[in-house]
């Protein structure tokens, strides 16, 4: 039974409101005064608070302050007065859930009640699985025999120092296992930042990580501050390593061995006492065979290798991770509590994930938008496969919304079509499909579409040979 918390100076107003919630299903606890409210509700936890506004001694706002601080996440309603109103919008921009004048339909009341507790228990769940088993890894991944192992190296390499390559595909959650690091290290008090390689322009990307003197090159009028330099003494995330130039990978390399760096047009070092951690979606090691990237650096930053398995290869962890992503969407979107039913599971079990778990909250997050139920059903995952001809289980969308879907998915559609063809060299599948480098970047990360491999000389997609 839901606990209520009713803060009123005026007893008969506690009495009324008690008698006529405990009608509608809550348990009522009572408190006349600002300091026995927050003794009450440090104690006894309720899952709500109905609290009066004007209240001699410690005021309304005040008591919700001392609550923010023990809990934010509880619903506080205020009781307000007619003339309160411009009073209880500010509240509600500082964190109160609503507001209802008195004196308050109960009808009304009880269904703020019941929605911000609604709300509350779902929050409460959240945080529940994404805060389990210690660092939480595995409520953010699962708990497959893999993600296990994964655990253990990642126990193992923090509490050090050395220098990381995360390896896996696109959408397996390298930028998290990063910052789980990080959290983890000595290094937990400084910055983690994250820099990715691939939306840089290539001639940018020297003087974003080491930064620049005022009179560097043409434009610099003023001297700016690089990655590494920002991030000292903390731990700096650079994903797709393998798009880094040969210039800057001599930049980074000198940097790595000295823990310093020099500024574009700079003279004077400057300390750069970071952890690296680098992610990419490629074979690292077939590119410096193939003399593509420097040998020596690559032995420096890969002085520990973690690599993350994709989804397919850990099937078991989807139930879990697709309940977890249920109940994230339902929050985001404002939606009643929703479950995942066991034969959707089974259809999503049965998909291949080529964009891993960033494909997979995706694919949720849009079931949840599409269902009118308190359930995902297998209608309403079948876009996964391409046999969404069936409608009877989706609602009927506003056709701006189903515009936008339809957008998507065709936009999706064409450049994996595109980076098939051009074996997934993405500078040529952007000319083919007429969007700058940069774009079609941010759009594969996106859609969750996976890295394509390319295909060996003399192979063609043009058709079938003559």
């Amino acid at each position: 039974m839901s606990k209520v918390l009713i803060v009123d100076d005026e007893s008969d107003i506690r009495y009324i409101l008690s008698e006529l919630l405990r009608k509608k299903g809550f348990s009522t606890l009572e408190a006349s005064d600002g300091p026995s409210a927050i003794a009450a509700f440090r104690k006894e936890r309720p899952h709500a608070v109905l609290l009066d506004h004007k209240m001699p001694g410690m005021d309304g706002f005040t008591v919700f302050l001392e609550f923010k601080k023990i809990d934010p996440s509880v619903p506080v309603i205020f009781l307000t007065a007619y003339g309160d109103i411009p009073f209880a919008v500010e509240a509600i921009k500082t964190g109160a859930y609503d507001f209802i004048t008195k004196p308050p339909d109960i009808d009304s009341l009880a269904l703020i009640l019941k929605r911000g507790i609604e709300k509350f228990t779902l929050e409460q769940e959240v945080k529940r699985l994404n805060n389990a088993v210690g660092a939480s890894v595995e409520g953010v991944f699962g708990k497959s025999g893999s993600i296990k192992r994964l655990i253990g190296q990642l126990t193992q390499v923090a509490v050090s120092d050395f220098s990381i390559i995360i390896q896996g595909e696109t959408g397996t959650g390298k930028s998290t296992v990063a910052e789980i690091i990080h959290n983890m290290s000595k290094r937990v008090g400084g910055p983690f930042t994250r820099v990715d390689i691939s939306v840089i322009p290539e001639t940018l990307v020297e003087s974003e990580l080491f930064g620049y003197e005022r009179g560097a090159f043409t434009g610099a009028d003023r001297s700016k501050r690089g990655y590494f330099d920002v991030t000292n003494n903390g731990t700096i995330f650079i994903d797709e390593l393998e798009n880094m130039s040969p210039n800057v990978q001599s930049k980074l390399l000198s940097a790595v061995e000295q823990k310093k760096i020099y500024p574009m047009g700079g003279t004077k070092p400057v300390p750069a006492d970071v952890r690296i951690i680098s992610a990419t979606n490629t074979d690292l090691l077939k590119l410096v065979r193939e003399k593509r990237f420097r040998e020596d650096l690559f032995f420096r930053l890969n002085e520990f290798a973690i690599n993350i398995p994709p989804l397919r290869e850990r099937a078991e962890d989807i139930s879990f991770l697709a309940r977890r992503f249920c109940k994230e969407a339902c929050l985001e979107l404002n939606k009643k509590t929703m479950e995942v039913s066991d034969e959707a599971i089974k259809v999503l079990e049965r998909y291949g994930w080529p964009g891993n778990v960033r494909e997979l909250k995706n694919a949720v997050r849009r079931a949840v938008l599409l269902s009118a139920d308190r359930a995902i059903l297998p209608g309403h995952i079948e876009f996964l496969t391409g046999r969404n001809n069936d409608f009877k289980d989706m609602p009927l969308l506003p056709l701006k919304e189903a515009a936008a879907i339809a957008v998507r998915d065709a936009e999706s559609a064409a450049i994996r079509h595109a980076l098939s063809l051009t074996g997934g060299n993405k500078s040529k599948a952007a000319v083919m499909l007429d969007v700058d480098y940069k774009t079609l970047l941010t759009k594969i990360k996106q859609y969750s579409i996976a890295a394509v491999e390319k295909q060996p000389e003399g192979i063609t997609h043009d058709g079938p040979p003559g």
